[in-house]
């Protein structure tokens, strides 16, 4: 009887589980951050100033579409320039890497909280933010981890307080191993040091937001870390054949596509664009690699869906049993 149950419920399991591997059919997607999520919002500030064309593609800070805009196309939607609320240069507090009339991440959300008292629950809401806050280091300030992640929490908890359901949040590659750091081994250590306990931290923080914000609001963690130190380890299983320099080099980059002219790069084979921006190619990648992470966030739990099978068979099973015994 026992085996019975188990292959009925491994049965209905393996029925269940390819309905649920979908990620959410979201309506659309909102966006706080900075250069990393920035489609422009900087470049239209300055008149195209920053970043200047043709070394970047059309506002953003990249080589190509960056990774937002990736993830929109996998969930069928596009990146409306109204709902895109990343900065280049914010940092996850009030203050911006840029000029003091830039925005940081908690004007970033308060300007969505004021005009949004409402926020559209079948929306998806990202949040990354963090690396301007330890590249200030290079500014002479000393960057506080602690304070970085509690910005963060108060950004997602301000979501949720306005109906935001499902948030994503993305940790920090380790900035150690970004091409910024040139040959300076203390600040790429330092950096490294800032970068895991950052992302230590902000585990932390989500997983005490996921018991102390309704059920109903759903975190999206993405592990862009661990995406990164692959990348960098194993460069030829992404088509990289350089994860350490920047692109660009000290000067803008003349386009493979001109014969005339000498070539410096092939961006697709180079993970860096510049000393801290990701080539398209990259952002190719991240962009799957948080769709991936909403895909696993849609399956439910082994165990709660086995212990429903389990007791839903057992019930049935029992239930013939009973009967059995009845008619006898």
């Amino acid at each position: 009887m026992q085996k019975q149950i188990l292959a009925a419920g491994f049965f209905l399991l393996s029925l269940m589980l390819p309905l649920k591997a979908s990620a959410h059919s979201y309506e659309e997607i909102y966006i706080f951050g900075d250069s990393f999520s920035d489609t422009g919002n900087l470049f239209n500030f300055t008149s195209g100033a920053i970043p200047p064309s043709p070394t970047y593609f059309n506002g953003r800070f990249s080589n190509g579409p960056i990774w937002v805009e990736y993830l929109a196309s996998k969930l069928k939607l596009t990146v409306n320039p109204n709902t895109n609320f990343a900065f280049g240069g914010a940092t996850t507090g009030f203050d911006n890497l840029g000029l003091p009339i830039f925005p940081g991440l908690q004007q970033q959300i308060n300007s969505f909280t004021t005009a949004n008292l409402a926020a559209n629950s079948n929306a998806l809401y990202i949040v990354w933010a963090g690396t301007n806050d330890y590249l200030d280091y290079f500014f002479n300030k000393i960057p506080n981890p602690t304070q970085s992640v509690a910005n963060l929490s108060a950004a997602i908890t301000s979501l949720a307080a306005v109906g935001a359901q499902d948030i994503m949040v993305v940790n920090s590659p380790d900035l150690g191993k970004f091409p910024v750091t040139g040959s300076d081994t203390q600040s790429a250590d330092y950096l490294s040091t800032l970068t895991n306990a950052h992302n230590s931290g902000l585990v932390a923080s989500l997983n005490y937001l996921s018991q102390k914000l309704s059920p109903n609001i759903n975190i999206i963690p993405v592990n862009v870390n661990y995406l990164f130190d692959r990348a960098i380890a194993h460069a030829e299983e992404f088509g990289f054949t350089n994860v350490t320099d920047s692109c660009m080099g000290d000067s803008p980059v003349v386009p493979i596509d001109i014969p005339t002219q000498p070539i410096r790069c092939i961006p697709d084979k180079f993970l860096f664009w510049d000393e801290v921006h990701p080539t398209t190619a990259t952002h190719k990648l991240i962009g799957g690699f948080a769709f991936s992470a909403l895909l696993k966030a849609s399956v439910p739990e082994p165990s709660a869906v086995w212990g429903v099978l389990v007791f839903g068979v057992s019930a049935v099973l029992l239930r013939k049993r009973k009967q059995q015994c009845l008619t006898y």
